[in-house]
């Protein structure tokens, strides 16, 4: 399938077939529809090694996530995709689990230009090691930020949530609210609970409880709860550092003939759609994930149309969701 027939079916122009898939602005969006749409129809695959020849541009991102299997990690990558495509643009996802050696081994597509930038998701211990593997490349950090380093980044006012979400079962007469954490290496694990205890100091509340579980799995959240209710003191509210994690802890609460909310409440933190089919409803402080996938991919095209841009570091709006958990 050539460009022209591609043209054809969309009723345009090879010319503006070619400024579709090289994601210029001046196509109006109704006649890139169109364009992208025959594309699909015909599964036309365009020559990416001689278009590179010719524009010195692969027109591919890589993004590192550390965690395909976390729906947060895979609803960020879905609004990438869609505003890559949208761009004329494909990624190229990496699995890192926020391993050196994998992240090298694909990072090292930069100096060969078979990808234009780079999106990651990693903790912020991880920058300085990536800071030196990426070097003057396009880069953008994605749902993690730090003003102190080079890249630009997406994320949220994490401290600000927690503040809010503590306060929220305060308002609701919970008194013994505990924390569930995870990798206190990502800043915002460290900001929320920095949040937490700030809104427990706020409200004159003297219990404060951390567990902390490693990664953000399901069974860790199980096993976190276990341990809070083994306490000579149980709490009556968990905030839960994720929503997998909030999950987790509800599973453990049922089996052990627990009420939720009437006993002890849960609240989680991210959004993700699961939390909404849960039993009771999970009450969470949602992301916006879809957009912390399309802010990140447009911060990084203005960055590799640019190079001189400055750094960008843009915090998102979160919002409370209450449902019958907490």
């Amino acid at each position: 399938m050539s460009i022209e027939k591609v043209a054809k079916m969309a009723g345009v122009s090879a010319a503006t077939v070619s400024r579709v898939l090289n994601g210029q602005q001046i196509v109006k969006p109704v006649t890139r529809e169109k364009v992208l749409a025959a594309i699909r129809e015909c599964d036309y695959q365009p020559n990416l090694l001689a278009r590179q020849l010719r524009t010195s541009r692969s027109r591919m991102l890589l993004v590192l996530v550390s965690s395909i299997t976390n729906p947060f990690c895979s609803l960020v990558v879905r609004g990438i995709e869609e505003e890559a495509e949208r761009h004329g643009y494909h990624i190229l996802l990496c699995n890192s689990e926020s391993n050196p050696t994998r992240e090298s081994a694909y990072l090292s597509l930069l100096s060969g230009k078979v990808v234009d930038g780079v999106i990651t998701m990693d903790a912020v211990s991880c920058l300085p090691g990536l800071t030196a593997m990426i070097g003057d490349f396009p880069w953008v950090q994605c749902g993690e930020g730090d003003p102190d380093f080079r890249a630009s980044s997406v994320t949220i006012d994490n401290h600000q949530a927690a503040v809010a979400g503590v306060r929220h079962l305060a308002d609701r007469g919970r008194r013994r609210i505990a924390l569930i954490n995870s990798d206190m290496r990502y800043l915002y694990s460290q900001q929320r609970e920095q949040g937490y205890r700030q809104a427990l100091t706020d409200l004159g509340l003297e219990y404060c409880q951390v567990e902390y579980v490693e990664g953000l799995e399901y069974a860790a959240g199980a096993q976190a709860m276990a341990r809070l209710l083994s306490a000579e003191q149980r709490p009556d509210a968990v905030f839960a550092i994720s929503d997998v994690i909030a999950g987790g802890a509800m599973s453990t609460l049922h089996q052990q003939g627990l009420r939720i909310p009437e006993d002890v409440a849960v609240m989680g933190f991210d959004g993700v759609p699961f939390g909404a089919i849960t039993t009771p409803p999970l009450t969470t402080i949602e992301q916006p994930m879809h957009q912390f996938g399309i802010r990140s991919v447009q911060l990084l095209l203005e960055k590799i149309k640019n190079p001189q841009l400055p750094p960008s570091n843009e915090v998102l709006t979160w919002r409370l969701i209450e449902r019958g958990s907490g």
